[in-house]
């Protein structure tokens, strides 16, 4: 039997279908509360044994992600949602990769068995909202730290144009058409970038879905041809599938976090001029 591409219903919960890749990831989060929970600090303050290793591990994810952001205080408050991505998307790609996953279930129609656990990434659904919301939270980390206006003028520039608009008193006819023109220009092109946003999120949702549904599907099928030993080796790359997967996931989740929280370009080469003439000033006032 051949694996299906959407995720096969379970039972109900009401009106609410429950599918075994959401079965799957109901278990991942289960595991990260018990775990936060078990690698709570103690009282005292002072970590121990496998908190040690913890820290270590939090440790390096945030060096990794300065070489990204550039910039600590980003780092720590991107941590908790790029962190969280990676760590979910890790684990619920190898917790399809357990002994005993995808051979019990429930019987369905003609005999079919459909697995319980089901890897969370194998489903577009999981996926493409997941996607979605690495896209939104960028937008909306953008908004908290330049302001709504400043944010969105990076797409619909009606602050560029206006300024254009009503520049007809300061320039010439020639220079004033030819500002309204590269006004409509800029504004196409940050209509464009509206729709590069939306490419986002279809692009981190298929990447991430391809990559792990046909790993279900290769190791079904090795496993259906040859039960024993022949698999492992598909398994050992699955496991490093899984890996590369959460890091290009969350790594693209935290350029996106980055950009939209950086100054528009315009904006950061004014305030490099106007701090370069700033200290020039102050070189001339010295030297004078």
């Amino acid at each position: 039997m051949a694996v299906p591409v959407p995720a096969e219903k379970l039972f109900l919960i009401g009106d609410l279908p429950v599918t075994n890749s959401m079965v799957n990831a109901w278990v991942a989060i289960a595991a990260f509360v018990v775990l936060a929970w078990l690698l709570r600090r103690p009282k005292n303050g002072a970590p121990r044994g496998i908190q040690n290793a913890v820290e270590a591990l939090l440790e390096f994810m945030l060096g990794f992600m300065d070489q990204v952001t550039g910039d600590r205080a980003k780092s720590r408050r991107f941590f908790p949602l790029v962190g969280t991505l990676f760590l979910f998307i890790v684990l619920s790609n190898w917790m399809g990769l357990l002994p005993g996953v995808g051979t019990f279930g429930l019987n369905g129609e003609h005999g079919h068995l459909i697995p319980i656990f089901r890897p969370a990434t194998s489903d577009l659904n999981m996926t493409l909202a997941m996607g979605i919301a690495a896209v939104v939270m960028s937008h909306a980390f953008g908004i908290v730290s330049l302001g709504f206006f400043r944010h969105w003028n990076k797409f619909i520039q009606l602050g560029t144009f206006w300024k254009a608009l009503i520049g007809f008193r300061h320039k010439s006819p020639v220079d004033y058409l030819l500002g309204i023109f590269v006004a409509f220009i800029e504004l196409g092109v940050g209509l464009i970038e509206l729709v590069s946003e939306v490419a986002k999120m279809v692009s981190l949702s298929l990447r991430l879905f391809g990559n792990i549904f046909a790993g279900e599907v290769l190791i079904h099928v090795i496993s259906s041809l040859i039960a024993f030993v022949v698999p492992i080796p598909f398994m050992f790359m699955e496991v490093i599938v899984g890996i590369v997967q959460a890091l290009v996931f969350s790594l693209l989740t935290l350029v996106y976090l980055t950009i939209a929280t950086s100054k528009p370009h315009g904006e950061e080469e004014g305030h490099e001029q106007k701090h370069k003439s700033q200290e020039l000033s102050v070189k001339a006032s010295a030297t004078a």
